[in-house]
């Protein structure tokens, strides 16, 4: 049984918000009431201490419902006998509705104690001085989409203090674009949060570009919208068991045949790598095509990998003949030579499923018509500066506009390319020609840092490769090979170097088929 996680817009959670309070089951002011008690709720189950004594608080309240979300917090920390002060930007009679509301809320409390100042440096200064435990960041949150100037006092007063206090972000620190994972002009963030809450679902921009080392921790809490979800655009859904299972009646050829080009002598190990996750990943066979002058060199380091001598054309076309080859691989250490060129071309010919990595993605870039041969049954796996070369006005605008996504950059490269594309990184973002787009995200707790090691990727095109052969269409096939390929790195831990993932497959697999049985 796989599980999905959804990744939404602002756009998308204001929607569900609607939806949800035009329904009647819910009021705005009773879903700002559960957000502020599940941010105070995910503080002390982060921090238990802090639930034990009394402490102090500044709360940063912003003008919109985002600091709506920080009166409640504010009121609920001073009933629980917390020293408190809320410091508001803009004036709360301009606030909208239930955030005007938990303000007024706020301010009808004792007023020695629920005074609320003027965010400045100096109030802030003042507040800070009194001794802080605990700052809440409720000025922007996941509304924001327009740069933040003037505010970087805020980062600096904090850092200044000799104990600098527990930071907790309410949807996203202020700054980031819960839609991108950029920080929009000079932010309130870099106010580096040590715990970001968010409500529902985790926003794209959590895990994209500086989301995971802005938020610190992430805590998504459940406010009651599930029942009012509608589909949005990208998700995670781990393999499902029952995909990689092989049936018992079945043999090698009905699990594909998978051919992965190999570089000449001294430059085998990265098509060694990726033929053998290709076959840890349960394609039936696995061929390494490579020049006669490395067949020696290959056969000392494989065995159940076949081997095929490929020195021109000719015996291309003839491995190629071969109509039971239906997945192949080209691209690590593949090589840049004109007759490099012209193979991958012969290749793309044949319209067979396929992945494009590394040197084939050079190739690629140097091609008059780079994306004339490309079908849908086609992977690409640039890094980023791959990305760069392949798609530079693309990769311009991502640079160029921070409201522009890494999300949307990858989409728009499928749909440009007319095939699947997986732009690699500690969130891996992966998309078809038809729009579909999915999030590979490796941070926070999943975080899988080993990764950063030569030859992985060659696993990974690997991997993808033998989940074609399977049958795996090109979306699902990059997806869950992305999602496995971190996996392994997780149970590898410290020292991993790529020779280790394709071994860790099937403890992972068989891990996941566990899982998937106890849930059933």
């Amino acid at each position: 049984m796989s599980r999905t996680t959804i990744y939404m817009t602002a756009a998308e959670m204001r929607a569900l918000e609607i939806r949800a309070m035009e329904s009647g089951a819910v009021t705005g002011a009773d879903l700002m009431e559960r957000a502020g008690r599940g941010v105070v709720d995910a503080t002390f189950a982060r921090w238990p201490a802090l639930a034990k004594t009394r402490h102090r608080a500044v709360v940063l309240c912003g003008p919109g419902n985002n600091g709506g979300d920080g009166y409640v917090i504010a009121r609920l920390l001073h009933h629980a006998g917390w020293g408190v002060r809320v410091l508001s930007l803009g004036d709360t009679k301009s606030l909208p509705a239930d955030a005007k509301l938990n303000a007024q809320r706020w301010s009808a409390l004792d007023q020695d104690s629920a005074a609320t100042a003027p965010l400045n440096a100096e109030t802030l200064a003042d507040a800070l001085g009194e001794g802080c435990d605990l700052v809440v960041d409720a000025l922007f949150g996941s509304g924001l989409n327009r740069p933040v100037s003037g505010l970087a006092y805020i980062e600096g007063s904090i850092s200044a203090l000799e104990a600098r206090p527990i930071v907790v972000a309410v949807d996203v620190p202020s700054g980031l674009s819960s839609d991108t994972g950029t920080c929009l002009g000079e932010p309130v963030a870099p106010l580096r949060a040590d715990l970001t809450v968010t409500f529902h679902s985790p926003f794209v921009g959590h895990v994209l570009v500086d989301g995971p080392e802005v938020c610190g921790a992430l805590e998504v809490v459940d406010i009651g919208l599930a029942r009012f979800a509608e589909p949005v655009d990208v998700r995670a859904q781990t393999p499902n068991p029952s995909g990689l299972a092989k049936h018992p009646n079945a043999h090698k050829f009905t699990h594909g045949h998978a051919l992965v080009f190999s570089g000449g002598a001294g430059k085998t190990g990265a098509a060694r790598l990726a033929a053998r996750g290709a076959l840890r990943i349960g394609a039936g066979l696995v061929t390494l095509g490579c020049p006669p002058d490395a067949l020696a060199e290959c056969a000392a380091q494989v065995t159940a990998i076949m081997l095929r001598p490929l020195n021109d054309t000719e015996a291309l076309r003839q491995t190629l003949d071969d109509t039971r080859i239906n997945a192949l691989c080209l691209g690590p250490n593949f090589g840049l030579s004109p007759d490099r060129a012209d193979w991958l071309m012969d290749v793309l010919a044949t319209k067979r499923a396929a992945v494009l990595d590394a040197d084939a993605l050079t190739l690629l870039a140097r091609h008059e018509k780079p994306f004339s041969k490309l079908h849908e049954q086609i992977v690409l796996t640039p890094h980023m500066g791959e990305f760069k070369r392949l798609f530079p006005e693309i990769s311009a605008e991502l640079t160029e506009n921070k409201l522009y996504s890494k999300l949307d950059a990858t989409r728009d490269a499928a749909k440009t390319a007319g095939c699947t594309v997986l732009l690699k990184g500690a969130a891996t973002v992966i998309a078809n020609a038809q729009g579909d787009c999915r999030i590979v995200a490796s941070c926070y707790e999943n975080a899988a840092p080993w990764l950063a090691t030569a030859g992985a990727g060659d696993v990974l095109a690997g991997m993808i490769t033998g989940l074609l052969a399977r049958g795996f269409a090109p979306i699902e096939a990059a997806e869950s090979a992305a999602h496995l390929h971190a996996e392994c790195a997780r149970r590898f831990g410290p020292g991993l170097i790529a020779e280790d993932l394709p071994e860790q497959l099937p403890a992972v697999l068989a891990e996941l088929e566990s899982a998937s049985k106890r849930s059933s």
